[in-house]
């Protein structure tokens, strides 16, 4: 227990990691929203910041009572099956994967204005391999680096507001009056695909649920107040400066360096080259912030069994540094691909990213129905749920019509991803039906298969051998078989232990036994033993017991404890809810 408290995240370290993504969004989305809505790129911005308000309630609900790595993959996996939570898992890896590359070619966009000539590609695979390197070396040594990029960005955007609200207070800028007219297609239009565009500016927000094992109690929902707080004034508030200090057709041609032109414009050459070194920076620190947070998602895959045991192995420091490698190969082939055509990333972000935001909302929905024992401190309004989620489907659709050939970039990803978590969840029953074709060809090759075949089998057994473990502290029969269906269709295994934590022996229910015989003739193909454990049920009895039986926490299960448990979920150690 005390192991997991050491190194915690405070409240600045957590905005940092999520905060860079969120607000390093402005280098480039102010200049989105302006290309589709106009004169109302102002108003879609504010109206993505409430969505975002929405979402702060949703999260916190989640988070707050299943506090555990993973996102919408950990909302899903407590509240459905793992299939569906591992479809949630691989669109989050793949919006990290297209903002890691967004941002690291938009920050060489950047440094291009202060080095010209610079061969943005070829500078973009150079910055992520060096933020690998980086989160190889731990997250302790990133989050110190992410606070110094933070504060200096947040420093640099205030000095560009001051200065442009100074020029356009002593310019003559009549002008600009043409940048008030509305957009071909009218208000709707405009602000349905400035709407759907300005949603790229929250990259980052679902990122902080990712790592929230590493931060302190009670950080998590003070990330999320500071990164809606800082999306809902600072995006709409260089929209705004942008509109007023340039014509609209300047905003188009300096679309991937549009701070830098507004600095220049403001305060000089100095001003332009300040912000362009902050971009590098902060777009810099947005990278590291994907590597964070895919790392903490796929170690919690990989915990799981949906992913292959080869990414859990770790350096001297205790990373694991495979998963990191690994994606720092995909994001280069995804820059390969889409030769870093911003709108192309921003596409196949955006499709990903609001997948795995509607999921989210689907998982609070089923955290309500099925998990309403659980304690939280925060309860999202129902009305406030379903209006997230519609918002961000609006969203997805308006960028599916905008862009449909990102769907097919989308798409190339997304399949192969699937396909690996798929193939991890039916090993089983792939492995037997390679053992039967095995068999058949014994027909033909003797001896030369049986050796096969015994590996194959082999390796079945290996697999099923681990086993589960389900406290009950009842004899209701039907939760006693709601955990072996549970089981039966999520886990590879033919062993389960059903455990009654005790005080006295009295305690045991009287027909607790009786009825896990029952179920053990009911399901002959697998092995449950019954456990009767005197003690108190809480961390440091499941501590003893994982190590007494070489069964990790997460697979331990429990059914929805009641308020009267005493433990928050984190500090069980990763012990899953299942019914």
């Amino acid at each position: 227990m005390t192991e997991r408290r050491k190194n915690k995240l405070g409240q600045l370290a957590a905005t940092a990691i999520s905060g860079n993504d969120i607000t390093s969004s402005c280098l480039y989305v102010s200049a989105l929203a302006i290309v589709y809505a106009g004169a109302l790129a102002p108003v879609a911005l504010l109206l993505v910041a409430g969505v975002l308000f929405l979402f702060r309630s949703v999260y916190a609900e989640v988070v707050g009572a299943l506090p555990l790595n993973g996102g919408a993959y950990n909302a899903l996996l407590n509240t459905t099956s793992k299939f569906r939570a591992s479809i949630a898992a691989c669109l989050t890896i793949l919006s990290y994967m297209a903002t890691a590359v967004i941002s690291a070619s938009e920050a060489m966009h950047y440094a291009q204005t202060l080095w010209l000539g610079l061969p943005v590609i070829v500078a973009t695979v150079f910055l992520l391999a060096i933020f690998m390197g980086l989160t190889i070396l731990g997250i302790s040594d990133s989050a110190r680096v992410a606070i110094c990029i933070f504060i200096t960005h947040l420093a640099t955007l205030a000095l560009l507001i001051v200065m442009g609200i100074l020029y356009v207070a002593t310019q003559d800028l009549t002008g600009i009056s043409v940048n008030l007219t509305i957009p071909p297609g009218g208000i709707w239009m405009a602000l349905f695909f400035g709407f759907s565009a300005a949603l790229l500016g929250i990259s980052g927000f679902e990122s902080s649920a990712n790592f929230v094992e590493e931060q302190a109690k009670g950080v998590f929902p003070k990330t999320l107040r500071n990164m809606w707080l800082a999306v809902s004034i600072i995006n709409p508030g260089i929209a705004i400066l942008a509109l007023a200090m340039i014509p609209i057709g300047e905003v188009g041609q300096h679309q991937e360096a549009l701070l830098a032109h507004l600095g220049n414009r403001a305060g000089g050459p100095w001003l332009a080259s300040l912000i362009s070194i902050d971009a590098v920076l902060v777009l810099s620190g947005a990278v590291l912030t994907s590597f964070i947070g895919v790392n903490g998602l796929v170690r919690r895959m990989t915990l799981d069994r949906c992913l292959p045991q080869w990414f859990l192995k770790t350096n001297d420091r205790g990373v694991t540094y495979r998963i990191l490698m690994t994606f720092f190969v995909l994001t280069v082939s995804v820059l390969w691909i889409t030769g870093g055509d911003i709108r192309a990333l921003a596409g196949v972000y955006t499709i990903s990213f609001l997948c795995v935001m509607a999921l989210f909302g689907i998982g609070n929905i089923l955290l309500k129905v099925k998990r309403a024992g659980l304690s939280r401190t925060v309860l999202a309004p129902w009305t406030a749920v379903l209006a997230a989620i519609v918002a961000v489907l609006v969203g997805l659709v308006g960028n599916a019509v905008m862009n449909p050939p990102y769907l097919t970039i989308f798409f190339q990803y997304f399949i192969p991803a699937f396909l690996i978590v798929w193939v991890m969840l039916k090993r089983i029953s792939l492995l037997k039906a390679a053992l039967f074709v095995v068999r058949r060809l014994l027909l033909y090759f003797d001896l030369k298969m049986r050796t096969l075949s015994l590996s194959i089998r082999s390796k079945i057994d290996e697999i099923s051998a681990q086993q589960m473990v389900f406290f009950t502290r009842g004899d209701n029969i039907a939760n006693l078989n709601s955990a072996m269906l549970y089981v039966s269709r999520n886990e590879h295994t033919n062993r389960i232990k059903f455990v009654t934590i005790i005080q006295d022996v009295a305690d045991v229910p009287a027909r607790l036994k009786e009825e896990v015989n029952f179920l053990d003739e009911a399901y002959p193909a697998i092995d449950i033993e019954f456990v009767v454990r005197e003690g108190v049920f809480g961390p440091e009895l499941i501590d003893q017991l994982s190590t007494e039986w070489r069964i990790p926490q997460n697979f331990m299960f429990i059914g929805s404890p009641s308020g009267h448990l005493g433990y928050g979920l984190a500090e069980l150690g990763g012990v899953r809810v299942i019914i």
